[in-house]
């Protein structure tokens, strides 16, 4: 199992981002490994409001019509305790509350590997899936 971050899921959808092609070749290793890919409800509403902001509605609904491909992990309110707490421990500029609720939700299924375009989720120990 792997994680997926907003940066991930952003870069695979949107042609015109710089990391699109490095995000085609991490997804398709994934899915050629039959990696499970783990998402949380947080991640799921930026990226779709990021989607919606920036491509339209129609790119946000297509994204979340298709979060069958994902295991999805709902962030309840012990998780987003742990996240806000981690917030003020690391209390650090550009760090939000939705990576810190990643970090949470990644140690709590053991998940060491993700796909991320985020340097905040190597500073806390985990590593970019490479196939």
């Amino acid at each position: 199992m792997i994680f997926v971050d907003t940066s991930a899921v952003y870069a695979l959808v949107d042609a015109d981002d710089p990391r699109h092609a490095v995000a085609v070749s991490l997804f398709q290793a994934a899915n050629d490994n039959d990696e499970a890919l783990l998402v949380h409800s947080y991640v799921v509403s930026e990226a779709a409001d990021l989607m919606r902001g920036r491509l339209g509605t129609e790119a946000a609904l297509a994204f979340l019509h298709d979060l069958a491909h994902f295991t999805l992990h709902w962030i309840d309110a012990s998780d987003h305790a742990e996240a806000v707490a981690l917030l003020a421990a690391r209390n650090r500029r550009g760090l939000s509350l939705v990576d810190c609720a990643s970090f949470v939700i990644m140690r709590s299924y053991g998940v060491t590997h993700g796909l991320f375009f985020d340097d905040d989720f190597e500073r806390e120990g985990f590593a970019l899936y490479s196939g």
